[in-house]
């Protein structure tokens, strides 16, 4: 027995048979053609096969995982027509005389290289999204049929070296129980999807894929990011106790979903669900969610070629309030720039997008669409209990700036007769300016939700997607932990609520130490919502109040970490 250690992407256990997913090796040669008009017809029509293919893909992730997710491959056939790609790749062919598919791969790895070399790991995974169009362009020109993990029948683990955006959405999860991948990270698109699927992976093994034969009974442990190869029997039945423990654990906690959100010495929380779309809204109801924390509306205007209309926002925002039928949604308006783009707005590169133009500030600078989806929020907001939040503010006159949009929009709708419902406007706390200065914006901010991820980057200057600074990632650090609590005070001498909805929300160390603090709501993925329900139900926040002084005056985030697992295992929750 042997295991390996990777990243865990996607949370879960599994145990199954390994099965090696190996993509076709394309064999690219060099030739200079005769015939340009022909090569030129043999790349437009490897590019229309290209695009049949990839939407097929896309509506089936669109049934699968939800519409985020085919979004990805709305993208991928954004590239197949990009102006920029395409029109380099024909220049190349026209005067280098040079084969369709030599030429793409010049092309192409001009743009894989650049990313590749980037110091953000984001922009790092989207030159797999590249390389995946790419090749699938050149199997139609060589003649070589596109693998496809959809025609995988029986249980099993799959072991790759990396699993590409195309592979990972034709994952059928009724079989696929697991993936291991030698490359790749936790911001991939290939563990987003798979985390949306439920399907536990551990990914950047390096050596899975060498080590691991077909065949091999393989246990992958999601928690850990651990990869266990032809483990002992005892190691099988004590993970498989472990997995079946874990399943009953949920199935017994489904009578939560009609009850109240009460710590054992009776204050009230409310667990919501944070969402990317409208089908996921079904998800947070399933869980038992007590509303929607966070519904980030960028999904609705990423993988498509121009801004969507008002009617169409409207149409999505009206959608997801009825489905809650009356429970609370907080929607944060557009939030680009950092690690999400849309490519047809054509804007500048930035030599830090991460401190540059995004959130409120990109909203600010393009009122009409900040105004458009104001519009389209207000007219859905009859449908039922609305919350807007802005990305990003720094500044409490970028607050105010947002505020009197929102006024201005809203005072014309109804002049026009539009129904408008009783709607709150809040902002996201994600900057150490905005924390620092919280008293300020609580006279103003009708309710408040820590971006815990950002909040802990921007204060400890650390970029979460970068490996080699990770160590500095610490959601225990005191320093985090002193600014959460002066929002929360501070928010509350105002009568104002305060939600986190980044992971620490969802952190089953974390938890009790938010109830102490007196949070008021956890905004977590949807598969979180039952746990964190039956976690805080389990707690005391009196308690807890007793030990918090001590607990954030201790020095470092070992430390603090260290004492909350304590708390957590004394008490065997």
């Amino acid at each position: 027995m042997s295991f390996i250690q990777g990243v865990a992407a996607s949370e879960g256990i599994a145990i199954a048979k390994a099965f090696r997913l190996e993509h076709n090796k394309l064999i690219i040669e060099k030739r200079h053609i005769t015939n340009i008009d022909n090569e030129i017809e043999k790349f437009q029509k490897a590019i229309m096969f290209a695009a049949d293919e990839l939407e097929q893909i896309r509506d089936h992730s669109r049934a699968e995982a939800g519409e985020d997710h085919a979004a990805i491959f709305d993208a991928h056939l954004l590239v197949l027509t990009d102006p920029e790609l395409i029109g380099p790749v024909k220049d190349k062919i026209t005067t280098e005389k040079l084969n369709a598919e030599y030429a793409i791969k010049e092309i192409t790895n001009q743009y894989i290289v650049s990313l590749s070399n980037s110091e953000n790991e984001y922009m790092r995974e989207r030159a797999a999204d590249i390389r995946d169009v790419a090749s699938r362009i050149q199997s139609h020109l060589l003649g070589i049929q596109v693998v496809n993990p959809s025609m995988i029948a029986e249980d099993v683990i799959i072991i790759t070296q990396n699993l590409t955006p195309s592979d990972a959405a034709m994952l059928n999860p009724k079989v696929i129980k697991g993936v291991v991948t030698n490359v790749g990270g936790r911001t991939s698109h290939s563990a987003f999807i798979a985390k949306s699927m439920n399907i536990p992976a551990v990914v950047g093994t390096k050596t899975a894929f060498e080590d691991i034969e077909n065949g091999d009974f393989v246990i992958l442990d999601g928690h850990k990011g651990l990869v266990h190869i032809n483990p002992t029997p005892e190691l099988i039945d004590e993970y498989e106790a472990n997995r079946l423990k874990a399943e009953e654990e949920i199935a017994q906690l489904a009578w939560l979903t009609n009850e109240k959100t009460i710590s054992n010495d009776g204050q009230d929380y409310t667990v919501v669900g944070n969402i990317g779309n409208v089908e996921e809204a079904n998800d947070v109801i399933r869980n038992g969610g007590e509303g929607i924390g966070l519904f980030r509306t960028e999904f609705l205007f990423m993988g498509r070629k121009q801004l969507p209309s008002e009617q169409e926002q409207f149409e999505a925002y009206k959608a997801v309030l009825q489905a809650l039928n009356g429970k609370p949604v907080v929607v944060r308006t557009l939030d680009i720039g950092g690690d999400k783009e849309l490519p047809y707005l054509k804007l500048s590169k930035e030599m830090n997008p991460f401190l540059g133009f995004r959130g409120i500030r990109f909203c600010l600078g393009e009122q009409s669409i900040l105004r458009k989806q104001l519009r389209a929020l207000i007219r859905a907001s009859a449908f039922g209990k609305l919350k807007i939040m802005f990305p990003m503010v720094a500044v409490i006159e970028e607050f105010r700036q947002g505020k009197a949009m929102f006024e201005e929009e809203k005072n014309k709708l109804i002049e026009e007769g539009v129904k408008v419902g009783d709607i709150g406007l809040g902002m996201m706390v994600e900057i150490p300016s905005t924390a620092l200065m919280i008293e300020s914006f609580a006279k103003e901010v009708d309710f408040f939700s820590i971006g815990t991820n950002d909040l802990i980057q921007y204060t400890l200057a650390a970029d979460r997607l970068n490996e080699q600074v990770s160590y500095l990632y610490q959601p225990y650090h005191p320093a985090i932990l002193r600014l959460i609590q002066k929002v929360i005070n501070a928010a509350h001498k105002e009568g104002k609520e305060v939600a986190i909805c980044g992971d620490m929300a969802g952190n089953e160390v974390a938890i009790p130490l938010l109830v102490g603090m007196g949070l008021d709501e956890f905004s977590v993925h949807s598969s979180s919502i039952i746990k964190t329900r039956a976690h805080i139900r389990q707690l005391s926040k009196k308690e807890i109040e007793k030990m918090l002084d001590d607990l954030l005056s201790l020095p470092n985030a070992v430390e603090i970490g260290d004492a909350l697992e304590k708390f957590s295992y004394k008490r065997n929750i």
